[in-house]
Protein backbone atom coordinates (compact mmCIF):
# COMPACT_ATOMS: atom_id res chain seq x y z
CA UNK A 1 0.00 0.00 0.00
CA UNK A 2 1.40 3.41 -0.87
CA UNK A 3 1.63 6.22 1.65
CA UNK A 4 -0.83 8.49 -0.13
CA UNK A 5 -1.44 11.85 1.48
CA UNK A 6 -5.16 11.83 2.18
CA UNK A 7 -7.45 13.78 4.47
CA UNK A 8 -9.72 11.25 6.11
CA UNK A 9 -12.34 13.84 7.07
CA UNK A 10 -13.10 17.51 6.78
CA UNK A 11 -14.56 17.46 10.31
CA UNK A 12 -11.92 19.05 12.53
CA UNK A 13 -14.06 19.23 15.68
CA UNK A 14 -12.19 17.95 18.71
CA UNK A 15 -8.74 18.17 17.11
CA UNK A 16 -7.58 20.94 19.43
CA UNK A 17 -7.70 19.51 22.93
CA UNK A 18 -5.39 19.12 25.93
CA UNK A 19 -3.42 16.34 24.23
CA UNK A 20 -2.99 18.51 21.11
CA UNK A 21 -1.57 21.40 23.14
CA UNK A 22 0.73 19.10 25.14
CA UNK A 23 2.13 17.55 21.94
CA UNK A 24 2.16 20.65 19.75
CA UNK A 25 5.85 21.57 19.92
CA UNK A 26 8.04 19.34 17.78
CA UNK A 27 10.29 16.90 19.60
CA UNK A 28 12.32 14.57 17.38
CA UNK A 29 12.20 10.83 17.85
CA UNK A 30 15.10 9.58 19.96
CA UNK A 31 16.65 6.17 19.59
CA UNK A 32 16.69 5.18 23.25
CA UNK A 33 17.28 1.47 22.76
CA UNK A 34 19.90 -0.83 21.27
CA UNK A 35 19.07 -4.04 19.44
CA UNK A 36 19.33 -6.85 22.01
CA UNK A 37 18.21 -4.64 24.90
CA UNK A 38 15.27 -5.79 27.02
CA UNK A 39 12.44 -3.36 26.34
CA UNK A 40 10.68 -1.52 29.16
CA UNK A 41 7.31 -2.85 30.17
CA UNK A 42 4.08 -0.92 29.85
CA UNK A 43 0.48 -1.63 30.78
CA UNK A 44 -2.36 -0.07 28.81
CA UNK A 45 -6.13 -0.55 28.50
CA UNK A 46 -7.40 -2.31 25.39
CA UNK A 47 -10.48 -1.35 23.42
CA UNK A 48 -13.22 -3.92 23.96
CA UNK A 49 -11.49 -5.74 26.83
CA UNK A 50 -11.82 -5.41 30.58
CA UNK A 51 -8.20 -6.27 31.29
CA UNK A 52 -5.28 -4.17 30.20
CA UNK A 53 -2.28 -5.57 28.36
CA UNK A 54 1.31 -5.59 29.56
CA UNK A 55 4.17 -6.08 27.14
CA UNK A 56 5.60 -8.59 29.61
CA UNK A 57 2.47 -10.77 29.16
CA UNK A 58 4.01 -11.94 25.87
CA UNK A 59 7.39 -12.94 27.29
CA UNK A 60 8.26 -16.53 26.34
CA UNK A 61 5.02 -16.68 24.31
CA UNK A 62 5.17 -14.52 21.18
CA UNK A 63 7.14 -12.00 19.19
CA UNK A 64 5.47 -8.59 19.56
CA UNK A 65 5.20 -5.78 17.03
CA UNK A 66 4.56 -2.52 18.88
CA UNK A 67 2.98 -0.12 16.40
CA UNK A 68 2.67 3.39 17.80
CA UNK A 69 0.29 5.23 15.50
CA UNK A 70 -0.67 8.85 15.05
CA UNK A 71 -4.39 9.54 15.19
CA UNK A 72 -5.75 12.96 16.07
CA UNK A 73 -9.44 12.11 16.60
CA UNK A 74 -11.82 9.39 15.49
CA UNK A 75 -12.25 11.41 12.29
CA UNK A 76 -8.72 12.71 11.71
CA UNK A 77 -5.84 10.33 11.03
CA UNK A 78 -2.29 11.25 10.20
CA UNK A 79 -2.09 11.10 6.39
CA UNK A 80 1.10 9.01 6.68
CA UNK A 81 -0.32 6.66 9.33
CA UNK A 82 -3.75 6.01 7.86
CA UNK A 83 -2.46 3.88 4.94
CA UNK A 84 0.00 2.21 7.33
CA UNK A 85 -2.83 1.21 9.68
CA UNK A 86 -4.82 -0.20 6.75
CA UNK A 87 -1.76 -2.16 5.62
CA UNK A 88 -1.33 -3.67 9.10
CA UNK A 89 -5.03 -4.60 9.15
CA UNK A 90 -4.63 -6.34 5.77
CA UNK A 91 -1.56 -8.32 6.88
CA UNK A 92 -2.52 -9.04 10.49
CA UNK A 93 -3.22 -12.74 9.80
CA UNK A 94 0.30 -13.09 8.37
CA UNK A 95 1.73 -11.79 11.65
CA UNK A 96 -0.40 -14.29 13.56
CA UNK A 97 0.78 -17.12 11.28
CA UNK A 98 4.36 -16.20 12.20
CA UNK A 99 3.49 -16.43 15.91
CA UNK A 100 3.53 -12.68 16.45
CA UNK A 101 1.11 -10.24 18.02
CA UNK A 102 0.67 -6.69 16.77
CA UNK A 103 -0.12 -4.20 19.51
CA UNK A 104 -1.32 -0.95 17.99
CA UNK A 105 -1.07 1.98 20.40
CA UNK A 106 -3.00 5.21 19.95
CA UNK A 107 -3.05 8.42 21.94
CA UNK A 108 -6.79 8.90 21.46
CA UNK A 109 -9.10 8.43 24.44
CA UNK A 110 -11.19 5.26 24.93
CA UNK A 111 -14.36 6.73 23.38
CA UNK A 112 -12.52 7.81 20.23
CA UNK A 113 -10.54 4.56 20.11
CA UNK A 114 -13.74 2.46 20.15
CA UNK A 115 -14.96 4.35 17.08
CA UNK A 116 -11.58 3.95 15.37
CA UNK A 117 -11.53 0.21 16.03
CA UNK A 118 -15.05 -0.20 14.63
CA UNK A 119 -14.57 2.06 11.61
CA UNK A 120 -11.27 0.48 10.55
CA UNK A 121 -12.29 -3.08 11.38
CA UNK A 122 -9.26 -3.59 13.61
CA UNK A 123 -8.86 -7.17 14.76
CA UNK A 124 -5.51 -6.59 16.44
CA UNK A 125 -5.48 -5.21 19.99
CA UNK A 126 -5.83 -1.42 20.06
CA UNK A 127 -4.19 -0.07 23.19
CA UNK A 128 -5.17 3.35 24.49
CA UNK A 129 -2.69 5.87 25.91
CA UNK A 130 -4.23 9.38 25.92
CA UNK A 131 -1.53 10.61 28.33
CA UNK A 132 1.12 9.52 25.78
CA UNK A 133 3.28 7.96 28.54
CA UNK A 134 4.31 4.93 26.46
CA UNK A 135 5.07 7.16 23.46
CA UNK A 136 7.44 9.22 25.63
CA UNK A 137 8.86 6.10 27.30
CA UNK A 138 9.77 4.73 23.86
CA UNK A 139 11.06 8.08 22.51
CA UNK A 140 8.70 8.36 19.54
CA UNK A 141 8.81 12.17 19.46
CA UNK A 142 5.89 14.52 18.80
CA UNK A 143 4.73 17.29 16.49
CA UNK A 144 1.64 19.32 15.64
CA UNK A 145 -0.62 17.94 18.32
CA UNK A 146 0.15 14.22 18.48
CA UNK A 147 3.02 11.85 19.21
CA UNK A 148 4.88 10.56 16.16
CA UNK A 149 4.53 6.99 14.88
CA UNK A 150 7.15 4.32 15.52
CA UNK A 151 7.43 0.55 15.28
CA UNK A 152 9.38 -1.89 17.43
CA UNK A 153 9.74 -5.67 17.17
CA UNK A 154 10.41 -7.48 20.45
CA UNK A 155 11.38 -11.15 20.53
CA UNK A 156 9.98 -13.75 22.92
CA UNK A 157 12.64 -12.97 25.51
CA UNK A 158 11.55 -9.31 25.55
CA UNK A 159 14.57 -8.02 23.62
CA UNK A 160 14.47 -5.46 20.83
CA UNK A 161 15.22 -6.92 17.40
CA UNK A 162 14.04 -4.05 15.18
CA UNK A 163 13.04 -0.41 15.56
CA UNK A 164 11.78 2.22 13.19
CA UNK A 165 11.38 5.83 14.28
CA UNK A 166 9.54 8.45 12.25
CA UNK A 167 11.34 10.55 9.66
CA UNK A 168 9.88 12.38 6.70
CA UNK A 169 12.00 10.19 4.42
CA UNK A 170 10.59 6.98 5.98
CA UNK A 171 7.46 7.70 7.97
CA UNK A 172 6.54 4.12 8.94
CA UNK A 173 8.11 0.70 8.51
CA UNK A 174 6.03 -1.13 5.91
CA UNK A 175 4.04 -4.20 6.88
CA UNK A 176 6.41 -6.25 4.69
CA UNK A 177 9.45 -4.87 6.54
CA UNK A 178 7.80 -5.67 9.88
CA UNK A 179 6.96 -9.21 8.72
CA UNK A 180 10.62 -9.64 7.75
CA UNK A 181 11.66 -8.37 11.19
CA UNK A 182 9.27 -10.82 12.89
CA UNK A 183 10.64 -13.68 10.82
CA UNK A 184 14.20 -12.73 11.84
CA UNK A 185 13.20 -12.37 15.50
CA UNK A 186 12.49 -16.11 15.56
CA UNK A 187 16.11 -16.96 14.67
Amino acid sequence: MTAAFKLTSMDFRGVINRRFVKNFLPLPALSKFQVGQVMPDFELPVVGQRASIKLSNYRNKAVVVIAFTRIFTEKQYCPFCYPHILSLVETYKKFEQLGAEVLMITSTDMRQSKLIQRDLGLTMPLLVDPRCASFHQYGTGQALGAPLPAQFVVDQSGKLTFQHLFSFAHTNASAERLLWAVHNAHR
